[in-house]
């Protein structure tokens, strides 16, 4: 049997199925034809008690302002008025939110670019409340390339999620259902499988990375650092002593917000990582030799002094060129090039070392450490890993580079 709990205003009603039912009796004192007492009922059930009570203290607000009509009549006015894709999207987007935080600002850009490319120039014009799942079927066999096609999807099916759910529309949907049901739509397969570099074919492309940028490979490939995170590194996050670097920002870059450093995205992404003992002295070497002056000195500036660029960094491949001199290469590109492995994203070298860090024995919670990964159901699983096991898998993995300790 269903329980009502009365109130001051409106009374909840929980039902069999254990969601909750909300409604109240007319504020104008209006009957029913059969002469009863007119009652107004929200157009939806409530999964939380306390979500019931919210839509009730929103009705008596209404009420109480002199701006209210029956729900009803609301829900009908804004199925009948549906906005446009182009009308929605916007504002979707600015008050979007991931675990309450608002979007970063390049995944709002990412997000941006998708709609402009791929869901704008298809639906701008289109009532959300018409675009029906066959029309979706039929846009998403337009998009050819796999990436594109999963994210752009992802996007749009997110968007017609928060338009059905009467919970973020003033408690009336925009439409009665999210048309996206493509099975696997947001997946775009396989992952890209990763093939770690050699040994060798790191100290090739060291060998022919600018000077001043060959330490960024290094602890990218020792030290699982992100290039984001080696844009902001400084002297004083760099512990020679005690052969520590210490993680504390990381520079992100966006069209909306530009050139921004910042603490990383989770607390996990703040983190000591152990400077392996075999590479010490190149580290040592190098804030000598090119980091700023000063703590606050970047290990890497760019030009002017400022942040490194990608480009600056990336460079360019050299190319031959029929009746004309050959183009010469430079950067990450060209020192990749010449290792064999054009196909390396220097965001593998992360991969990398993660991947050798297991190989000797770091356990799952000391792999998050040094990567500076975090999920809310890791946090509860795994403990923090100590830094003297940090260091010990940091001088395994130089041993097996070939590095020997000084019997000095």
């Amino acid at each position: 049997m269903a329980r009502t709990s009365r109130r001051s205003f409106g009374a909840i009603e929980k039902m069999p199925s254990g969601r909750y039912r909300a409604r109240y009796t007319d504020p104008y004192g209006r009957h029913a034809a059969d002469g009863s007492q007119m009652r107004h009922n929200a157009p939806f059930s409530f999964a939380a008690k306390a979500d019931a009570e919210a839509w009730l203290v929103d009705e008596r607000r209404l009420v109480t302002g002199g701006d209210w009509t029956p729900p009803s009549e609301r829900l009908a006015a804004r199925r009948q008025a549906s906005p446009t894709m182009a009308a929605y999207a916007p504002t979707w987007l600015a008050q979007r939110k991931v675990k309450g935080q608002p979007l970063a600002d390049r995944t709002r850009d990412h997000y941006q670019d998708l709609l402009d490319r791929f869901i704008l120039p298809r639906f701008a014009d289109v009532e959300l409340k018409h675009i029906s799942p066959e029309s979706v079927a039929l846009w998403y066999d337009t998009l050819d390339k796999p990436t594109y096609q999963a994210h752009a999807y992802s996007l749009l099916r997110a968007i017609m999620r928060t338009a059905a759910d009467p919970t973020k529309n003033n408690g009336s949907p925009l439409i009665p259902y999210n048309p996206c049901g493509i099975s696997g739509g947001g997946s775009s397969g396989g992952k890209r499988k990763i093939k770690p570099a050699t040994v060798e074919e790191i100290v090739t492309i060291v060998q022919n990375m600018p000077d001043k940028h060959r330490l960024m490979v290094i602890l990218a490939d020792s030290c699982a650092l992100r290039f984001g995170e080696l844009a902001e590194l400084r002297r004083m996050d760099v512990d020679t002593k005690n052969a520590v670097i210490h993680v504390r920002r990381s520079v992100v870059r966006s069209k909306s917000a530009g050139v921004v450093a910042k603490a990383p995205k989770s607390e996990a992404g703040i983190r000591d990582v152990p400077i392996p003992p075999d590479i010490l002295e190149a580290v040592i070497e190098h804030r000598r030799e090119h980091a700023a002056p000063g703590p606050q000195g970047l290990m890497f500036p760019g030009s002017g002094g400022g942040h490194l660029s990608p480009s600056a960094f990336y460079g360019k491949v050299s190319k031959k060129r029929r009746g004309k001199p050959d183009t010469t290469g430079w950067g990450w590109y060209e020192a990749r090039r010449l290792a064999g492995r054009e196909d390396l994203r220097f965001h593998d070298l992360r991969h990398g070392a993660l991947t050798e860090a297991a190989r000797h024995g770091a356990t799952l919670a000391e792999l998050m450490a040094l990567g500076g990964h975090s999920t809310s159901q890791a946090a509860m699983r795994y403990q923090q890993a100590a830094s003297d096991r940090l260091a010990e898998l940091a001088r395994k993995r130089a041993e097996a580079r070939g590095w020997t300790a000084s019997t000095d």
